[in-house]
């Protein structure tokens, strides 16, 4: 160690060190070393001098000081006492802080401790946290107990209407509120409601606290993940939450309904809450409460409501829109599926108040028969109550309530249905049912004949008109526009023919096929397989197709069998595209996967039109057409308020591309041959750009028109159905013609309120059709011009074969009016009357499955009561 580093020794009792530490007296010894216990020689001072200090870091200095008594710095001894200093005469003493260590509230990170030890956790701190948790916990519980009400059940008579406009928002319908709700007192409650609903929704009612604290768990944790939560597991916390008119998801509004709970179940007996209970529930057909419910379900007050009805009611609380008998608001909700769900429901509730001890066996067996409940009574007439179930099952859908939610009311909605167009609508249908049936004179064949039909707004998917039936004031609760169960046709062609021009065939790929490509139009045509052999029908025999007539087509274009609604082209169509690529392209139309023909999705006869869309979803569809291949979502509210602030994202769908603008436009091109040419002729005269197609299925059992003009889409179905079993029956006789075709009744609908609806629009014309595609089967001598006039001894040519003739001169229709080669070629189709009604056949691509089919088409002239024979 270098001289100039070392300090000279200092006299005891002096010096510098002796003044910082204030020692006035004569004993103070030499400082002691912060290691001097150890006797390392490298922690020992110069004799009678201060200690050697060598350098250290500031890290250093804190883990030293760490390691001292108390964690504060370590200092010098100053004490005046014997041992008050490390190192003096009474022997090596312990160094000590020179004041006391300031303790914190919370000690964390800890002091004392180093490396993971400071971020432990004391059981001390450990302790007072919990404590104080609990504690704020008991104080909020003490203060929302406080703050709380009981409920009142009358206070719910107050719900508001739900307040429907038009698209331009002038009111269209005003529902639910106050007018059907009555309470009464659990006195007149029969006991069989009471064992009903205990016993099928809470076992444990009347012995349990009136929560259900794993319930609320659920709840806040799925509100947590942001998805929905649960309704309340009690009776009690159901009642609770039937006294609020809003149904927010939120946790306030689960922390108060618990809250409220559990003073309900310490102020009101269990058959107070029971009664409040049934006086609040939501039962269906505008009913709130059991007196409401007995009387719109089955006429009488809730006292005199007997045990098969009280379990009926039961039943139908568990979700009125899937329970009621009447249907209700999405597919799942059908009459049909309801009526099922709602009796198996009621059969369950029975066997379960045997189980828990509400019922004795003795008694359940005396209940066999199901309550029917009488016919349903509404206030919304014509077509109202139709444009509300669809615009309530579209709020639904969008914001993620319930249909019993959306009856909570307080809703204003805009919807984009036009006034004018609805009224139009309806009274096109009003106008063919009065000319085209009667009843008194045919009653077994023009009874129970319904008509559906929807418009749409092809430039952005909104449903502007439909038409679903009689209306619910005439008992007719069944949204024809809506439906799932009719079959489409030959309307189904035009998705086959998109299809092939868009994906060629397995002949044509890559190439794309041209609509001027030739099939074999021949009745009872062999179709094959993609591997060219015969598809095997269940009889082990080659599978013939079924035409309208006995015609023999020979060779034609796809637009000529589409003009004339040729099956058998199109059936072999399908094949070599493929069905499943057909599904594929009307999927991205609009077409609901659910609504395919499921027995049928790889047959020949899908390609026929065995699918049963709605007529919202067709016209939607050929909506895509019009739009030069753009599609748009079908939509029916633009804007929902609640309390005044707009509730979910009600924006217009978002435009997608369904198929090549080429592809729609020659689409397009076909189906305006159709209309001014072939099965479609009804509507030639519009005096405007039309484009459509007609189709009429096996039997007769409905018959449909769907076209458009570039500014709208419709579809109009014609169907006959048995109200008991609402199973399809044949339409041939009805309105005293033979068979009803798509090209005359719904044809005719379509024309006179397209007529009106359009009157004073600025129609835009069809797109020009680009050529496109492989002519598959062209002639190989093509003519070097077209000829106007077919040749006189130009013949059909009767062949059944699959394959094409040849032969070194075109083979063309007698009707025909241009040659085989041009491109507007076969524009010209003649009629082919005198033959009606449908055709079986049995089609099958595999051995082992039979399917029925004979979709009935052709063409004809005449008036409305025509019986023409075209699809």
């Amino acid at each position: 160690m270098s001289e100039h580093r070392r300090k000279p020794s200092q006299p005891q009792g002096g010096g510098r060190a002796a003044a910082r530490r204030g020692q006035t007296g004569p004993s103070s010894g030499r400082r002691a070393a912060p290691r001097g216990a150890t006797g390392s020689p490298s922690d020992s001072y110069e004799s009678g001098g201060e200690e050697e200090r060598p350098y250290t870091g500031r890290a250093e200095a804190r883990r030293a000081a760490q390691r001292s008594s108390g964690g504060g710095r370590r200092r010098g001894a100053d004490a005046t006492g014997p041992g008050g200093r490390r190192g003096g005469p009474d022997g090596p003493g312990r160094a000590r802080a020179s004041g006391p260590v300031k303790k914190r509230f919370i000690d964390y990170p800890r002091a004392g401790k180093s490396g993971a030890g400071r971020w432990m956790p004391s059981w001390k701190l450990v302790t007072g946290t919990f404590l104080t948790f609990i504690g704020g916990l008991l104080v909020a519980a003490g203060i929302g107990y406080a703050m709380v009400g009981v409920p009142n059940p009358n206070d719910t008579a107050l719900a508001q209407n739900n307040v429907f406009y038009w698209s331009d928002g002038t009111q269209m319908a005003a529902t639910g509120g106050q007018t059907n709700r009555q309470i009464v007192g659990p006195e007149e409650i029969p006991k069989a409601i009471k064992n009903a609903v205990v016993s099928a929704e809470n076992a444990t009612f009347y012995k349990d606290s009136g929560v259900d604290p794993m319930g609320i768990a659920r709840a806040f944790v799925n509100m947590a993940k942001g998805g929905q939560t649960q309704g309340g597991s009690t009776i009690t916390q159901q009642y609770v939450k039937n006294t609020y008119l809003s149904q927010d998801q939120t946790i306030t509004r689960k922390f108060k309904e618990l809250f409220i709970s559990i003073k309900v179940n310490s102020k009101l007996s269990k058959d107070e809450i029971l009664a409040g209970y049934l006086n609040t529930a939501y039962y269906g057909r505008n009913a709130y409460g059991i007196q409401a419910a007995a009387q719109a379900y089955f006429g009488v007050d809730a006292k005199d409501l007997s045990t098969e009805q009280c379990v009926f009611l039961a039943s139908v609380l568990k979700g009125p829109n899937l329970y009621n008998p009447d249907g209700g608001v999405g597919a799942l909700a059908s009459p049909e599926a309801n009526t099922k769900r709602v009796q198996g429901r009621w059969t369950w509730i029975l066997d379960r108040e045997v189980k828990v001890g509400n019922m004795t066996q003795a008694d359940r067996d005396k209940i066999t028969k199901f309550p029917m409940p009488k016919k349903q009574t509404s206030s919304l007439s014509g077509q109202t109550g139709y444009l509300v179930d669809i615009a309530k099952e579209y709020v639904a859908k969008q914001a993620s309530i319930t249909p019993e939610q959306l009856e909570q009311g307080g809703y204003r909605i805009t919807t984009t249905f036009d006034k004018k167009k609805v009224s139009e609508l309806e009274k096109a249908v009003k106008a063919t049912k009065k000319s085209f049936l009667d009843t008194k004179a045919r009653p077994t064949t023009d009874k129970d004949v319904q008509f559906g039909a929807a418009s749409v707004d092809p430039k952005t998917g909104a449903i502007v008109a439909l038409y679903g039936g009689d209306g619910f004031d005439k008992g007719h609760y069944s949204n024809n526009a809506n439906t799932t169960g009719v079959p489409v046709g030959s309307t189904w062609k035009p998705f086959v023919l998109a299809t092939a021009m868009q994906y060629g065939t397995y002949k044509t790929t890559p190439q794309v096929l041209s609509p001027m490509a030739r099939y074999n139009g021949d009745d009872l045509l062999v179709i094959k397989d993609q591997n060219g052999q015969p598809i095997m029908g269940n009889d082990g025999k080659p599978f013939r197709q079924k035409n309208e007539g006995t015609k023999a087509w020979g060779m034609v274009t796809l637009k000529k069998a589409m003009e004339q609604s040729i099956n058998s082209p199109f059936a072999q169509l399908g094949v070599d595209v493929g069905l499943s690529k057909t599904r594929k392209v009307a999927e991205s139309m609009g077409i609901l996967p659910d609504s395919f023909d499921q027995g049928n999705l790889n047959n020949v006869s899908f390609s026929l039109g065995t699918s049963t869309p709605s007529a919202i979803r067709m016209a939607d569809a050929y909506g895509t057409f019009a739009a030069s291949g753009s599609h748009y979502d079908p939509y029916s509210v633009t804007q929902v308020l609640k309390d005044g602030k707009p509730l979910g994202q009600f924006k217009p769908p978002a435009e997608k591309t369904a198929m090549p603008e080429k592809v729609a436009n020659n689409v397009t091109d076909v189906l305006q041959n159709v209309v001014q040419n072939g099965t479609g002729k009804k509507v030639a005269d519009m005096g405007f750009p039309v484009a459509g197609k007609t189709g009429t299925t096996d039997k007769n059992k409905s018959a449909w028109f769907v076209g458009y003009t570039r500014e709208l889409s419709t579809a109009v179905t014609l169907f006959r159905s048995d109200p008991k079993t609402s199973k399809l029956e044949s339409m041939n006789g009805t309105g005293g013609v033979a068979s009803v075709h798509g090209g005359d009744i719904p044809a005719q609908v379509w024309k006179d309120y397209m007529a009106v609806a359009l009157k004073g629009s600025k129609h835009e014309p069809f797109p020009a059709a680009e050529p496109l595609g492989e002519i598959l089967n062209a002639s190989p001598s093509p003519s070097p011009s077209l000829s106007t006039t077919p040749s006189p001894s130009a013949s059909p040519t009767p062949s059944t074969s699959p394959s094409p003739s040849l032969s070194s001169s075109p083979t063309a229709s007698p009707t025909d009016t241009c040659g085989n080669f041009g491109w507007n070629c076969g524009n010209n189709g003649g009629t082919n009357t005198g033959t009606t009604g449908g055709a079986t056949g049995t089609t099958s691509p595999t051995p082992t499955t039979s399917i029925t089919n004979g979709n009935t088409r052709g063409n004809g002239n005449g008036g409305i009561f025509a019986g023409q024979n075209g699809g």
